[in-house]
């Protein structure tokens, strides 16, 4: 039995972490496969707007205006243990599931592989399309498959970690396929045997000297790094991380290093040619961090976060965003561009 929600002129501010006071024309919320089919069938007899966009808890969105179009929601809260052994366990988890409290299962289950993307907010279903990433983890590390409902053929589809095209904060989700799939089930490939992931400094810190450091207290203290770094979103409105660190040829690095010996850097997987920068600490050297551009701000903990400081609307927004990338252009040469969709 179909269990789909429809709402008309439906006011998106509790769907958007920015606190965008924004509506949308329509919201529906699916439960299955079939609600998508029913909806597919109404929007092709004209009941529903053509225009559609797939929302999970809006963590990673900035809209800038009202959505003329169908705002689409998933609430598959499926779980199933489709394979395990006495080393590893494939999870198939719905997209409706909220992606802490999944990664908070897995930790009681004594899973490993996804602690270190404790207390990131949204669905699992967003994290298949944004390939969140923190201290050291991107969540293609684990993704083995993503289950989708094309919009356009109405046919339910299983595409492969590499059919996903996923790169940095990126996927065929966010291109080609951005108002094509509907996502509505990941299953993640997960590990039963220690393996703790140190490889961002202040996590290796905090368990320095330890050789064997229990699951759920990496995960506690990921949550505390997280929260000393990033606002509540309850409190504070703002979509995490805006920036995406910008990933800059050698020769550049270089040069940038020789004028600014304290430069953060990366390396970049699979690519010598390049290193990746801390957009972050540009921006802070810029002395933009804790200015604002009317209600909009730039965090006064992390440099990388623009805030909604109470009541911004997103011209405040979108002005401040424009003007910290000017600022690093001026002085670094580099272009930022945002991890945020904006729409």
């Amino acid at each position: 039995m179909s269990a789909l929600s429809i709402y008309k002129d439906y006011s998106l501010l509790g769907h958007n972490t920015f606190g965008m006071d924004v509506m949308a024309d329509y919201f529906v919320e699916y439960n299955s496969i079939e609600d998508l089919e029913s909806v597919r069938q109404m929007r092709l007899e004209g009941a529903l707007p053509d225009k559609y966009l797939f929302v999970g808890e809006g963590s990673n969105l900035l809209f800038t205006q009202d959505f003329r179009g169908v705002v689409l929601h998933s609430a598959i809260k499926t779980f199933e243990v489709l394979s395990e052994d006495n080393f590893s366990v494939r999870v198939r988890v719905g997209s409706g599931w909220n992606w802490d409290s999944f990664v908070s299962e897995c930790v009681d289950r004594g899973w490993w592989g996804l602690e270190n993307l404790s207390y990131i907010p949204g669905q699992v279903g967003s994290c298949a399309v944004q390939n969140i990433g923190a201290y050291g983890v991107e969540a293609k590390d684990l993704i083995e498959l993503v289950e989708v409902f094309d919009f356009e053929q109405g046919i339910y589809l299983q595409l492969s970690k590499d059919e996903c095209k996923y790169g940095y904060r990126d996927s065929i989700f966010k291109s080609e396929a951005f108002r094509k799939y509907a996502v509505t089930a990941v299953v993640f490939a997960l590990r039963k045997l220690p393996s703790p992931n140190f490889s961002y400094k202040q996590l290796a810190e905090a368990f320095q000297g330890e050789t064997d450091p229990k699951l759920s207290r990496i995960r506690d203290a990921v949550i505390n790094i997280r929260k000393g770094k990033l606002p509540e979103p309850s409190e504070i409105g703002s979509a995490g991380s805006f920036f995406k660190n910008p990933v800059v040829p050698i020769g550049k690095f270089e040069e940038l290093q020789k004028k600014y010996p304290s430069i953060p850097y990366y390396r970049v997987e699979g690519n010598g040619s390049c290193m990746k920068l801390s957009a972050g600490w540009l921006i802070e050297q810029c002395g933009w961090k804790g200015r604002s551009v009317g209600r909009a701000g730039v965090y006064h903990k992390q440099a990388l976060v623009i805030v909604n400081l109470g009541g911004a609307i997103p011209s405040e927004v979108l002005s401040l965003v424009e003007k910290v990338i000017s600022s690093v252009v001026d002085k670094f040469g580099i272009e930022l561009s945002p991890e945020v969709i904006i729409l």
